[in-house]
């Protein structure tokens, strides 16, 4: 069955030092596992023959969630700098490892309902991906910035003029929106990273400012 979710052959049983060796093989192997494992409820043993115990009334959502818990300890005790992503669209997936007040804010951002959460969840997704290229980190950036746009009035209410400017300015003049060639393209992809980021706190701020108007 793993072979076959991965589509790869003589994986079984799991060899160590084959997973050392291939990082991709290895986040597969991780996350088929986390998608094929369930937690028993309930078990009776079996005494005949040295039958041993029978487990039953299987939950996938809880043995999906302890797996992450243990799976993200050990995790942390290494250098890979990946962890199960624990929420989003992503969940059950390898992703790269932010520092905490940035992981406690893609939590509250990604529990936000409707269509902003799924452009959301989509975002962050597409940026933390494991491996992920500037292609995907741009797309990220700009379903971020649509979130914003639509978002503009209150911006345009709340903050100084030429901070709301200044959003808008680096979505459209740096290749991120709309592409053409009077835009700057040769920046360096930390600077994704850095808009990502801006983004995702300004759209925590602005639901922030509109609460507190409610």
């Amino acid at each position: 069955m793993i072979e076959r979710a991965i589509g790869a052959g003589d994986l079984w049983p799991l060899k160590a030092d084959q997973l050392r060796d291939d990082l991709d093989l290895f986040c597969d192997v991780v996350e088929v596992l986390h998608d094929l494992v369930a937690r028993p409820a309930d078990r009776t043993f079996h005494s005949y023959s040295g039958c041993g115990w029978h487990h039953s009334d299987f939950s996938i959502e809880a043995g999906r969630s302890v797996y992450r818990w243990q799976v993200n300890k050990l995790l942390a005790q290494s250098d890979l700098g990946l962890r199960l992503a624990e929420e989003g669209e992503d969940i059950g997936r390898m992703v790269t490892v932010t520092a905490d007040a940035r992981h406690e804010l893609v939590d509250a951002l990604v529990a936000t309902e409707g269509e902003t959460g799924d452009q959301i969840r989509h975002a962050v997704a597409l940026f933390r991906a494991r491996g992920a290229d500037r292609h995907q980190k741009r797309s990220a950036v700009v379903t971020l910035a649509r979130i914003l746009e639509g978002r503009r009035d209150l911006l345009q209410t709340k903050l100084l003029r030429k901070d709301e400017g200044a959003l808008f300015m680096i979505a459209n003049q740096f290749d991120l929106r709309h592409q053409n060639e009077a835009q700057k393209s040769d920046y360096d992809e930390a600077f994704l990273d850095w808009v990502f980021w801006w983004y995702m706190a300004t759209i925590e701020l602005t639901d922030r400012l509109a609460s507190r108007d409610d």
